[in-house]
C-alpha cells in the first residue's frame, strides 16, 4: 500500500517567508497548507487535521507558543516544530517543556528544516505503530480476559504468546476456578484460527454411553434413537480449535479414540466404515494430576504424552495475592457495565479481608462474590464467610525434614484432620485444604475415608 504524504501546516505571518517554506516542503513531497495567524491555523486544524505543524514563534497578538499549547491540549499526538528569530535558550526550553517535538533558530538552513521535519515524521510513525500495538494488546487482553501481573501469571502470558501462533497441543492444569478455559480461549483468540470455530467440551458432563457419538459423530441408524446423521464436536470444529475441559474424566474407550485422532488426524463416525480427515487444534485442561491417574490406570499414558506437548499451569489465587486488588477492580467494572449500575466502592476494611482470604475457589469464587456485591451492594454479606480465615501455609513457610516424609501417609493425615476439624463437613474441609469439592472427594475415596 502506498504511504500517504505527510500533511504539514506552515504557520508564518510574513508572506514571502511563508511562500518560500511551503514551496520548499512541497518540492520534497510533503502535502502543504499554510496559515498567517494562530486564529487561522486553528480553523484549518479543525477542518483538515495535519500530521505536523511548523510554526513561527512571533505571529502578532498570539504566538506560536499559544498555538503549541492549543495543539497539545486538543491533539496531543500531532507533531509540532517551532521557529524563532531570537534563538534564545529560554525560548527553546519553554517550547520543549510545552511539548514541542523540535525547534529551529532563525535564520536556519534549508537542510536543517528538512532534517527536523524528517526526524519528527519518523517519530510520528513510531508513535502510530506503538498506539496500534498497544491498542491490539489491550483488545487482546480484554478479549482473552486474563488479568494479573504476578510473576506466576507473567509466565502464563509468555507461554500463551509463544505457542498461540502454532498448532501445538496444549495441556492446561490447575485447580478449579483458576481460569483454565480463559487460557484456552487466549490461545485461540491469539492464533491464526481465531476466525474458525472454538468448541468447548466438558468431558465430565458427557454420559459415557453417548461420549463416542458426542465427540466423533454417528451415522443414521448407528444406535437406537439415531434417526439422523449426527456431526460430532471434533468434526464441527474442523479448521478451528477444540477445548477438552476436564480431560481426566474422559472414559478409557474414548481416550483410545482420541489418541488415534491426535496421532493420525482422522475420525470415524459411529457406524461409519470410512475415515474423515480433520484439521483441528486440540487444547485440553484438567484439575487432576494426570501422572497420578496414569499410575492408577485411569488415564492412558500414551494419551497423556500426546496431550502434554506444551503444559501450562494456572496458578491458584493464593499464590498471586498481589493480583487480588487488580482482579477486584476488574470485576467491579465488568459487572457494573454488564448490569448498567453505578460503579460501587469497597471500604478499606473489606478490601483487607479480600486480600487476607485464601480463596479456595480461586478467581471464580472472587468473581462470584464481586458480582453479588455489585447486584446487592451489601459488603457484609459479601465477606460474611471470610472473617477469621488465616492464609494457608505455603511451601516457603516450612521446611521438609532431612529424613523426608511418607507423602501418602501425610496427605491422608491432612484429610483426616480437616474432616475432624469441621465435624465431617466435606465442603468446609475441602475449602480448608484449598481443594475443590470434587478433588477433595476423589482423595477421600483414594484413601477409603468415605
Amino acid at each position: 500500500m502506498k504511504q500517504q504524504p505527510l500533511k504539514i501546516l506552515v504557520v508564518e505571518d510574513e508572506p514571502d517567508q511563508r511562500s518560500l517554506i511551503t514551496k520548499m516542503l512541497a518540492a520534497n513531497g510533503y502535502q502543504i497548507s499554510s496559515a498567517a495567524s494562530v486564529e487561522e491555523a486553528i480553523v484549518m486544524i479543525k477542518s483538515d487535521l495535519p500530521d505536523l505543524v511548523f510554526s513561527d514563534w512571533k505571529l502578532g497578538q498570539l504566538s506560536g507558543m499559544d498555538l503549541l499549547i492549543y495543539v497539545r491540549h486538543e491533539h496531543p499526538d500531532m507533531g509540532f516544530i517551532i521557529a524563532t528569530a531570537y534563538g534564545t535558550i529560554t525560548h527553546a526550553v519553554d517550547a520543549m517543556q510545552a511539548g514541542a517535538d523540535d525547534y529551529l533558530a532563525k535564520p536556519y538552513q534549508r537542510q536543517s528544516l528538512l532534517l527536523a521535519i524528517d526526524k519528527v515524521a519518523k517519530s510520528l510513525v513510531l508513535k502510530k505503530q506503538n498506539r496500534r500495538l498497544t491498542s491490539e494488546l489491550s483488545q487482546q487482553q480484554e478479549l482473552v480476559g486474563l488479568v494479573g501481573k504476578a510473576p506466576c501469571m507473567q509466565k502464563v502470558y509468555t507461554r500463551v504468546q509463544r505457542v498461540s501462533a502454532t498448532d501445538a497441543t496444549v495441556l492446561i492444569g490447575g485447580e478449579s476456578g483458576t481460569g483454565k478455559e480463559l487460557a484456552a480461549r487466549a490461545l485461540y483468540q491469539l492464533s491464526q484460527r481465531k476466525h474458525k470455530p472454538f468448541i468447548a467440551i466438558n468431558c465430565g458432563a458427557i454420559p459415557e454411553s453417548l461420549a463416542e457419538a458426542e465427540l466423533f459423530g454417528a451415522e443414521k441408524g448407528a444406535f437406537t434413537g439415531a434417526t439422523a446423521l449426527k456431526i460430532g464436536k471434533l468434526e464441527a470444529a474442523d479448521g478451528g480449535t477444540v477445548f477438552l475441559d476436564e480431560i481426566g474424566e474422559l472414559p478409557l474407550l474414548q481416550q483410545t479414540n482420541l489418541l488415534r485422532f491426535l496421532q493420525e488426524g482422522v475420525i470415524s463416525r459411529l457406524g461409519q466404515n470410512g475415515e474423515i480427515k480433520l484439521d483441528v487444534r486440540v487444547i485440553a485442561a484438567t484439575h487432576r494430576d494426570l501422572q497420578h491417574e496414569v499410575k492408577e490406570g485411569r488415564f492412558r499414558e500414551d494419551l497423556y504424552y500426546r496431550l502434554n506437548v506444551v503444559p501450562i499451569h494456572m496458578p491458584p489465587l493464593r499464590d498471586r495475592q498481589e493480583d487480588i486488588g487488580r482482579l477486584v477492580e476488574h470485576f467491579l467494572k465488568l459487572n457494573s457495565s454488564q448490569y448498567k449500575m453505578d460503579l460501587p466502592k469497597l471500604s478499606a476494611a473489606t478490601m483487607k479481608q479480600l486480600l487476607d482470604y485464601p480463596w479456595p475457589g480461586n478467581v471464580r469464587e472472587l468473581a462470584n462474590r464481586i458480582e453479588r456485591f455489585v447486584l446487592l451492594g451489601d459488603e457484609e454479606e459479601m465477606v460474611e464467610e471470610l472473617s477469621g480465615q488465616p492464609r494457608p501455609i505455603n511451601a516457603s513457610q516450612f521446611s521438609l525434614p532431612e529424613t523426608g516424609i511418607e507423602w501418602e501417609a501425610f496427605e491422608k493425615d491432612c484429610l483426616e484432620q480437616a474432616m475432624n476439624k469441621h465435624q465431617g463437613n466435606r465442603t468446609k474441609a475441602a475449602k480448608f485444604l484449598g481443594l475443590s469439592y470434587k478433588a477433595f472427594l476423589y482423595r477421600l475415596e483414594k484413601y477409603h475415608l468415605v
